[in-house]
Formats: structure tokens, sequence, C-alpha cells
């Protein structure tokens, strides 16, 4: 039997591992009543994954107690010791301490705010007003769309910076941080205007130490740039730009004009080379004539005239695609060309599935007035034929060659018989 001192002794020791007990109203939350507390409740819970042992953490711990007792009775607060269940924390992406995450049932999104008392009250009032709404079936005055901000982790950077051929912006923050806080509507904003140009991303670098240790982040918000291609450690710069979103842009698109080459003008043979179309915010297609009625010669020079127009308006990250006369009919229908002969050009919105048609020239000079109007807004508009990309037909890809006629058949006259009076 263990004497009373050593009793006393071990509760010391068990409740030195817990950051809030009992007389709290902040709710212990553990593998086993998380789901019935959390998921499957109709309330709105923050919860905090800590470790009993970080520093932060228990610098929380007063703020967090104030916003657990006045949220009572409006949201929950809970809290996981992240360091003894750690499937549970793993199970929600936790990798750093303290994790602060709003749930919704299900759903769940990390908070976003200074670590006080009156901030995780404004974030548990504004997701409780967003699940109202979202009851209603319609959205919360005040919220915005879906973010053009890619969220970056220790886990995804590599796939999506590091091994993509796009220049990216990403800005490495801390949740708590009041600079981050006055950037991130600017970052948004900057976000939607570089969308199919620059790629924006965002690192919580307090969860995901081990890529921001490794770009050397020690201040808040930090900002750098990965060019374009293939990325190497010298290919990572930092941001000296200003904070406004429009600072952002000017920036990002002075960066983009000394890293983008000029795009490829690529022949329609099949759906994968239409890619070139559907992964752009424009796509400038153009048809030319028959080898037969246009040589080698010809048609390279209509292909050199492409090129130097996608040099020149590269910057738009437009894509560039041709197609023989008659070999993709249904993209000829679909964007209303070859009615005026060959060759013929149309620009194309595969996401908003609007076209414009070029009515002048098919000259070097003509289309970069037609080009200019478009990439200032003017110009005529008209929905794509079938309210859908056209598909297209799986053909052979030009040889470079001269075209050829198919070899004349010699005619057989020996089962005519012609008698001297029929001729």
């Amino acid at each position: 039997m263990l004497r009373p001192h050593l009793i006393g002794l071990l509760l010391v020791v068990a409740g030195s591992n817990a950051l809030y007990d009992s007389s709290s109203d902040v709710v212990e939350l553990t593998p086993s009543n998380f789901d019935k507390y959390v998921i499957n409740s109709d309330a709105v819970w923050i919860v905090e994954f800590f470790a009993p042992w970080c520093g932060h953490c228990k610098n929380l711990v007063p703020e967090y107690k104030k916003a657990a007792k006045a949220l009572k009775g409006i949201a929950k607060v809970g809290a996981v010791d992240a360091d003894q269940y750690k499937e549970l924390s793993q199970k929600y992406g936790v990798s750093g301490f303290p994790t602060i995450k709003i749930f919704t049932g299900s759903k769940h999104s990390p908070f976003q705010g200074q670590r006080t008392a009156e901030s995780f009250i404004d974030a548990a009032l504004k997701a409780a007003k967003d699940k109202a709404y979202e009851s209603l079936g319609k959205k919360s005055s005040g919220s915005s769309d879906k973010s053009d901000v890619i969220t970056l982790t220790d886990s995804n950077f590599k796939e999506m910076v590091l091994e993509s051929e796009d220049l990216w912006l990403v800005e490495f923050y801390a949740p708590w941080c009041g600079h981050c806080k006055n950037l991130e509507p600017h970052w948004a904003k900057a976000a939607t205007e570089l969308k199919g140009k620059v790629k924006v991303g965002a690192l919580d670098a307090t969860v995901h130490q081990g890529i921001a240790s490794r770009y050397q982040v020690q201040g808040y918000p930090t900002i750098k740039l990965f060019n374009s291609g293939k990325k190497t450690s010298d290919s990572v710069e930092d941001y000296n730009g200003g904070r406004t979103s429009s600072d952002i842009v000017a920036w990002a698109l002075e960066k983009l004009a000394e890293n983008v080459p000029a795009p490829e003008i690529i022949q329609v043979v099949d759906e994968a080379s239409m890619k070139a179309c559907s992964e752009k915010p424009l796509c400038v297609v153009s048809i030319l004539p028959h080898i037969l009625d246009c040589n080698a010669a010809c048609r390279n020079d209509y292909i050199s005239v492409l090129a130097r127009l996608g040099d020149k308006y590269k910057n738009k990250m437009w894509g560039w695609v041709w197609a023989e006369a008659g070999a993709q009919p249904s993209l000829e229908e679909a964007l209303e060309m070859g009615g005026f002969g060959y060759p013929a050009m149309a620009v194309v919105n595969a996401k908003k599935l609007k076209f414009s048609t070029l009515r002048g020239s098919f000259s070097e000079t003509g289309i970069n007035e037609f080009l200019r109007d478009l990439s200032f807004g003017r110009g005529q508009t008209a929905p794509v034929r079938g309210a859908e990309m056209p598909k297209i037909s799986t053909t052979e890809p030009w040889d470079g060659k001269d075209g050829e006629l198919p070899p004349e058949e010699d005619i057989d006259l020996s089962d005519i018989d012609l008698e001297k009076d029929e001729l």
C-alpha cells in the first residue's frame, strides 16, 4: 500500500502534465470523447492542441481560460494534450504547438489571429455566424469567397513549389502576428489578381517549422519568391516590395517578365494538346491553311508570326495552339472559324466558355491590334457553341514537310470494249 505522502506526490506529478484543471471552463478532449463532443456536436468549438512542456502553450493558458469563460453558453472551448494523444493530433495535421483550430462539426479550419481572449471570441462568433447563415442556404455578410491563396505545409511544399515550373510568392507567417493579420486581405487580393500568372501561397511557420527553418525565416511575415522553371537554392529571392495588394502584384509581374519564357506554339492533335487552353486564362487558337494550300515555308511563316506575338504577350500567360484546316472540325465549329477562309484565329476563355474572333488581317500587325484590344477588355465576345469545349480528334502531327498529293490511280481499259461506231 502506498503511503499518503507518496499518493500526494503522484497526484502532483500527474497533474503537472495538464495545463487546464477541472475547475476551468476549458474542456479536456481525448480520443474517447472527441467525436462525441466536437465532431458530432452542433456547437462551434475552439480546440487547442498543446504539449505540457511547450512554453508558448503555457503562456497561452490565461487568455484561453478567459475566452472559455466568456464564451460559455455561446461556443465551446477545448484542449487536447497532443503530446499524450499523438494519433488524434496527427489526424488533424498538428506538427507544432500550440495549434488552434475552429471546428463546426466535421469541418475545421486553422485559427488565424492573435492569441488573446478577444481574438478567440471574435473567431468563435464569426464561425457561429457563418454556420447560421449556411443553415439558411446563404452566405454570411462580410464573408468572402474562397481565397486564391494556396495553403502550404512541410508535406506538400516540395511537390507544389519546388517541383513546379511556376513562379511562386510564398508568405511565411505566424497566426498571432499582427503584421501578418494586416497583410492578409492584401495577400488574398493579390493572389486573385495574379491567378493564372503567379502562384501565391502561405505557410504557417510556427507549425511547419522544417520548411521555415530551411529558408531561414526569423521574422513574420517573411515573403520569398521562388523563380519559375527548375528550382535551385539560387532561385529563391527575398521579397522587398510594399505591403499593399497593388505593390505585391506590380512586384510579382515585374519578376514574371524577367523569368517567363516565350510560350510554345502547340499543334492540336489530341485532347492532351488542348491543355494549353484549359489551364490558361486565355488561349489563342489559330487554324492554318491545309498543307496542300500553303506549303512548309508558308506554314512556318505563320507559326513564326505566332511565336513572335507569343513572346510579346508572354506575361499574359496565355496558351497558344494551332490546327490544320479541316483537321479539327468540332473546334472550328465551336469557335465559329473557317467561314472567312484560312488562316483564322479566335481567343477563347475555356473556363467562362466565351470567345472572340479575329476579324482583321491574319498578319503580325492585325493580330497584335486584336490581342491588344482583348488585353484591355475591348472587343466582342460570344458563347462557345454547345456550351462546352469541343471534342478534339486524334490526328498525326505535322512532320514539317510539304504536302504530297495522293498518287493517281491507273485506269484499266482492258474491260472496256468500244466499237468504232461508238467513238
